[in-house]
C-alpha cells in the first residue's frame, strides 16, 4: 500500500520514538524511508541599538543548523538501514516547518508522512502540536501521527 514513508524529525525525544515506530511501520509494509529535517531562515535578534555579542552570523547559523539536521537525519538513516530498508534524507530550508515537511514529502515521492505529535499533558493534551496540526490540515498526502 505505502511505498515511501517520510519521517520528519526535530531531534526531540518524542521524535526519536516516532522514528523507531515509523521505521518499524515502513518495514512492515516493505516501504522505503525518507528523512526530513526543516531549517527555518536565520532571524537576527537585537534590541534597539544593542546587538548581542554571541549572535551568530547568517553563515554560522546555517552551518550549525545543517550540522544539527545531518545529526538527526543520521538517526533515521541508522534505524532504516538496521531494518534493511532503503533510505534517503535531506535538510530542507523553509519559512515554516509544516510547509517544508509537505514539500519534502511531495518532492521525495512519499505517499505517507509519519510524524510525532507533541507530548500531552493537561489542557494541551487535547491539542496536537501546531506544526503537526498544520501538516494534517494542509497535506494532501496521508499523515500518520505518532503519540
Amino acid at each position: 500500500m505505502f511505498k515511501n514513508v517520510l519521517i520528519p524529525t526535530d531531534g526531540s525525544k518524542l521524535s526519536m520514538k516516532a522514528i523507531k515506530s515509523g521505521v518499524a511501520f515502513a518495514k512492515s509494509v516493505n516501504a522505503r524511508v525518507t528523512g526530513c529535517y526543516v531549517v527555518e531562515p536565520f532571524q537576527p535578534y537585537y534590541f534597539g541599538d544593542y546587538i548581542p555579542p554571541d549572535m551568530p552570523t547568517p553563515k554560522e547559523f546555517e552551518r550549525h543548523a545543517r550540522e544539527a539536521g545531518e545529526k538527526y537525519l543520521k538517526q533515521i538513516e541508522t534505524a532504516a538501514r538496521a531494518a534493511g530498508l532503503t533510505y534517503s534524507g535531506s535538510v530542507v530550508k523553509s519559512d515554516s516547518p509544516y510547509a517544508g515537511i509537505i514539500n519534502a514529502a511531495r518532492k521525495g515521492g512519499c505517499d505517507l508522512i509519519f510524524m510525532a505529535s507533541r507530548g500531552r499533558s493537561g489542557l494541551s493534551g487535547l491539542l496536537l502540536g501546531s506544526e503537526t496540526h498544520k501538516v494534517l490540515t494542509h497535506s494532501k498526502i496521508p499523515v500518520l501521527v505518532y503519540r
